[in-house]
């Protein structure tokens, strides 16, 4: 039952972006369905974003349906079924020249909006990282549990298949991380991930760069980056001045040779000091000015969110995670979606009589608390203007508070990313013991709802916006005042 509806979802959503023919890629994150498209005028945005599954829609360098954790990998490869079905079987060729002529000056005007360098090499960065989240978040779970288990004494043969488990994807992640990087930037992904694998050999102990030796895993995840970027440099290189009889022989073995001496000589010691320097600054900054550090944190983190740039931290989080077995960043970001909730039933308090948005609000709301925060963002708080403005002032305030508790000794965060809200209480960890780091998030969470609450209710509306808001979803007949729809309704 569970397959039909998923595939009805992907049914419904298809002829909306355009049907099979206007779909040039699909992909998927940990929330949304993201597709590329050859014309974008052809996507009927208010019908799609009035399916039930759908619970928003961004427009960016890709077309983003915001279907939520969990449905968004049932219903994407729904969707790439259906697309490949309707293409076998009526097969449409397209010419490099149709193509251009329809997708032109979409493309085009995208890039003058939005593709900025740094925008688009932030995008890149988190192609290479997301694919990576599940698994980050199952063996985040997993470590968590066993420290659990290590706390109270419980189980004491499973806790070491435990750790393997959970140990053992962390202990490669170099080895992925560099396979999607020379995927993402248009390289061999084999060779970038046969590069980034030179970091975690156990041998490299053996070799002295910089008079020391070096250490397996030196530069982590930002190595691993390094090195496959250099890879693809490299190959590509390769392939412009190396004879095509030689190619399959010479371009991978100079790939790997070159880019390989270059990082045991160079990147790995280059990539530690900035992942050394990475997590002392961190620790630093909540340790001295914890409370300001967390506001500005807190407050800033629903705008990435919006503009789909909050993957771009995965590195930074990947890197502390490596390092201390946690990122103390992601716990104060979370307050983001705190201030969100807490600005969210401000909206639904002060408009009793929008049924329409007090509905969107509730069916929101569960997956807000679990810190999903775009059925939020885009079907209430960002539309309306003002309340978005107010959820970031709650997210401040529960980041200054919990910012203010690092600077205070008790020091805490996530063993794994991607969840957040509540969902993120079984994989915190600290220093000040498990009572203390939970006591700290849960006081951070209700800084958070309150802030975001009280700064809606008094400043998130101008008197304009609760009259034309504020208005009874089934009016009495036929005035031309009565008639007019509210305008988010």
């Amino acid at each position: 039952m569970s397959t039909d509806k998923n595939r009805a979802t992907a049914a419904a959503i298809l002829p909306l972006v355009g049907g099979p023919d206007n779909i040039t890629s699909v992909a998927h994150c940990m929330t949304r369905l993201r597709i590329g498209l050859r014309d974008r005028s052809l996507v009927q945005d208010e019908a799609l974003k009035a399916l039930p599954a759908v619970l928003g829609v961004v427009d960016d360098e890709t077309y983003q349906i915001v279907l939520g954790p969990g449905a968004v990998a049932r219903v994407t490869p729904e969707f790439e079924a259906l697309v490949a079905k309707a293409r076998t079987a009526a097969p449409k060729p397209v010419t490099a020249a149709e193509l251009a002529a329809q997708g032109a000056a979409l493309k085009e005007a995208q890039k003058q909006r939005n593709a900025t360098p740094v925008k688009l090499f932030l995008r890149r960065v988190a192609n290479i990282f997301v694919p990576l989240i599940p698994a980050l978040i199952g063996c985040g779970i997993i470590a968590g549990l066993n420290g659990l288990l290590t706390n109270l004494g419980w189980a004491p043969g499973i806790v070491p298949a435990l750790a393997a488990i959970a140990s053992g994807f962390m202990s490669l992640i170099a080895v992925f991380v560099g396979y999607n990087t020379a995927k993402e930037f248009g390289g061999t992904p084999v060779l970038g991930g046969a590069v980034a694998a030179i970091i975690v050999f156990p041998g490299v102990a053996k070799i002295d760069a910089f008079g020391e030796h070096l250490s397996p895993g030196q530069g982590g995840v930002l190595g691993a980056l390094a090195a496959a970027l250099l890879a693809v440099q490299v190959e590509k290189g390769c392939r412009r001045w190396v004879p095509e009889a030689l190619d399959v022989l010479v371009t991978p073995t100079l790939t790997v040779l070159v880019s390989g001496l270059v990082t045991l000589f160079g990147l790995m010691f280059l990539a530690g000091e900035v992942s050394t320097a990475i997590g002392t600054f961190a620790n630093w900054l909540l340790a001295t000015g914890g409370a300001f550090a967390g506001l500005v944190l807190g407050g800033l983190f629903l705008p990435l969110v919006m503009l789909g740039l909050h993957q771009a931290l995965i590195p930074l989080h990947t890197t502390l995670i490596e390092q201390s077995g946690y990122t103390v960043l992601l716990p104060i970001l979370a307050m983001a979606g705190a201030g969100q909730v807490g600005a969210a039933i401000a909206v639904y308090c002060r408009l009793p009589r929008n049924g329409s948005l007090r509905t969107t609000i509730k069916s929101a709301l569960p997956a807000g608390f679990l810190g999903v925060g775009e059925p939020l963002i885009y079907g209430v708080s960002l539309p309306l203007g003002r309340p978005f403005v107010t959820a970031c002032v709650g997210g401040a305030a529960g980041g200054a508070f919990v910012g203010l508790f690092n600077q205070l000794g008790v020091g805490f965060g996530s063993t794994a990313i991607g969840p957040s809200g509540w969902a993120l209480f079984p994989l915190l960890d600290g220093k000040a013991g498990m009572g203390a780091t939970v006591a700290v998030y849960a006081g951070g969470l209700a800084v958070g709802y309150l802030a975001g609450f009280t700064a809606t209710w008094f400043f998130g509306f101008t008197r304009q916006m609760l009259t034309d808001l504020n208005t009874d979803p089934e009016p009495a007949p036929p005035t031309p005042e009565a008639s007019k729809e509210p305008a988010l309704t």
